[in-house]
């Protein structure tokens, strides 16, 4: 039985095209790219537009329901009167953030780095016990060691000192095992190389592995001090004398039961946070490299 079928078009003819839908416009494609990145960047710049117009302001504008957008007298005297105030201590509340933070992000850093470059590397027998106890101290939550913490170092006089404000911070598990992560991936020839050059352990640390870790120092050093410039209750507990005070202590000496001081804290916290914002300018690049060449492998 014969079926009706089309006939086959000969070799080498042309196909009919087959139209299918449009592409959208190339020229929409920048425009909505270009609209996203404004709103999440007015987002991103809203809290800082409203702190530092806040600071701006006098309380009674402040609590006022009706909403201004900028303030029609600018009271530039909210910042001078934090640093006026004798019992605020601002001025040496800045400078002891700043030591912290100063001293912490770097030694926790490099202790760090060579913690997590033992673990890589040297291999001696219970090495993966210490692993484990890295991994184990970051299950534990810092509640449960905080009441123990501040027993030791105020049994070692470390209440009012700068020192015991210090200590406790220095050791961060979570960096030891980014920079293990990532002396994993370092060749192995390189370091032959140098022993072959008659460099021992230290010299292999120090002039090959230390250096070739450049971005994730710089990333974990910030990110260190950023941690340590925001502390708020280990500061609380045992900076007890204004002259151990940190900064964010002395914000919030501006919220007590008898009065709230609402432009003095927000001049306070513009003062406060510039000295991140700068951190994260300058370091925001080497934040994302550092996490991305950590790998999370190991």
């Amino acid at each position: 039985m014969k079926t009706n079928r089309p006939p086959r078009p000969a070799t080498g003819a042309p196909r009919p095209a087959v139209r299918g839908p449009r592409p959208p416009a190339r020229g929409l494609r920048p425009a909505v790219r270009g609209l996203s990145i404004g709103l999440l960047t007015l987002l991103f710049l809203a809290p800082f537009y409203l702190m530092l117009r806040n600071a701006l302001m006098e309380s009674a504008a402040l609590t006022s329901p009706e909403w201004t957008w900028w303030p029609d007298v600018m009271r530039w005297e909210n910042f001078t009167a934090l640093f006026d105030d004798p019992a605020l201590h601002m001025g040496q509340a800045l400078g002891n953030s700043l030591l912290i933070a100063g001293i912490t992000a770097p030694v926790s850093t490099l202790l760090a780095s060579a913690a997590g470059y033992a673990l890589a590397r040297i291999e001696v027998p219970g090495r993966g016990v210490v692993l484990a106890l890295v991994v184990a101290t970051l299950m534990i939550p810092g509640s449960a060691t905080f009441l123990p913490t501040f027993v030791v170092v105020g049994s070692m006089g470390g209440v009012n000192t700068l020192w015991g404000l210090i200590v406790p911070g220095l050791f961060n598990p979570f960096a030891v095992l980014l920079f293990r992560n990532f002396y994993l991936r370092l060749p192995r020839e390189i370091e032959e190389a140098g022993r072959l050059d008659g460099l021992g352990r230290l010299g292999l640390y120090g002039r090959i592995a230390l250096p070739t870790s450049g971005a994730m120092l710089a990333s974990l050093g910030a990110l260190s001090f950023i941690e340590s410039w925001n502390a708020f209750l280990w500061p609380l507990v045992i900076g007890q004398d204004p002259s151990a005070w940190t900064a964010q202590i002395a914000l919030s000496t501006f919220l007590t039961s008898q009065t709230i001081n609402l432009p003095g804290l927000f001049a306070g916290a513009v003062v406060t946070i510039a000295p991140l914002v700068a951190m994260f300018l300058i370091a925001q690049r080497y934040i994302v490299e550092g996490i991305a060449t950590s790998g999370l492998k190991g």
